[in-house]
């Protein structure tokens, strides 16, 4: 599979099947923070980047293998509303599993909410997660680093725009950045944003896996609970992952560095996501690192593999 990847264990989202519309680190957006590394090719530009026919075909032969997951996910290793035919694409995913009814997410920086055609193809998905991580234009530049054709207060008023209209579940996730968004006016600037825009859950993440900055460092379990109290609804802290091992006999080596391809995991991760024993995993690991597939990360004490 070129497009598809998983299902794999999501924190929020159970088993879920990732599907990527973008070529590698193709984003709105360059953020410190990103797991996937720096972007590449930073561009607003929408057009069909990955080919349409290929996706569903992909769809249509894991769904005709008996593929099941709790989401199909828009997501993986760039801006899903990039890709000009995101609406076909949600329209033909539910054509295939309509016997099952699985339903669809979008993981998306919400950044071209302020087009009419993203915010209608968008409203296609069952679940939208957009993120939210400055409270202005200054800090928007330090965490995101958008090109320069990319208006902060239009961004912002796109999501607003997005959720007058949405009739699915919309969560909105704020990453934290200890030293730049982690200050009480920072937070409660956030929180005012937050207030304008119809929600079903807010949701509050920092850094576990490696970041394309190395001077990123995880907010503290007790400062992120904290930082939950001071939003309204209050925020679910979703940085912690509680993991389960689930089956799934099909697991190779090659599923194991095709999702370490799409984000940095430790052996744990690995396991729980792909449904193997832990032993299984590492040696899995060992054997993509004998042969340079793969590299490590240390962060936190923890070991992360990643492409």
């Amino acid at each position: 599979m070129n497009y598809l990847f998983g299902p794999v264990a999501s924190r929020r989202l159970g088993r879920s099947l990732g599907v990527d519309l973008v070529p590698f680190k193709t984003c709105s957006l360059d953020c410190i923070y990103c797991e996937c590394g720096c972007t590449t090719n930073e561009t607003i530009q929408r057009k069909e980047y990955v080919p349409f026919n290929e996706i569903i075909a992909e769809i249509k032969e894991w769904y005709s293998n008996g593929g099941k997951a709790d989401y199909i996910t828009l997501a993986g290793s760039g801006e899903p509303t990039l890709n000009s035919r995101l609406g076909e694409i949600i329209k033909g995913i539910k054509r295939i599993t309509k016997a099952t009814n699985i339903p669809v997410c979008i993981l998306t920086n919400g950044t071209l909410f302020y087009r009419e055609d993203v915010r209608e193809e968008a409203a296609l998905a069952d679940l939208v997660i957009p993120s939210l991580d400055a409270p202005n234009e200054e800090i928007f530049k330090k965490i995101n680093r958008p090109p320069e054709d990319l208006n902060f207060n239009k961004y912002i008023e796109g999501l607003i725009s997005f959720s007058k209209s949405f009739t699915g579940k919309l969560w909105l996730e704020i990453f934290i950045v200890p030293g730049i968004n982690d200050d009480d006016k920072s937070i409660d600037e956030l929180a005012a944003i937050a207030d304008k825009i119809t929600l079903d859950i807010i949701q509050l993440n920092t850094a576990v896996r490696p970041t394309a900055e190395k001077n990123v460092h995880s907010e503290t379990e007790e400062k992120m609970n904290d930082l939950a109290m001071r939003f309204s609804p209050k925020a679910e802290v979703v940085a912690s992952f509680n993991k389960k091992t689930v089956v799934n006999d099909s697991a190779t080596k090659d599923k194991v560095f095709e999702l370490l391809s799409r984000r940095p995991c430790i052996v744990e991760d690995i396991a729980s996501g792909l449904g193997i024993k832990p032993a299984d995993a590492r040696q899995f690991v060992i054997h993509l690192l004998e042969e340079d597939k793969i590299k490590k990360s240390e962060r936190d004490g923890k070991t992360f593999y990643l492409k």
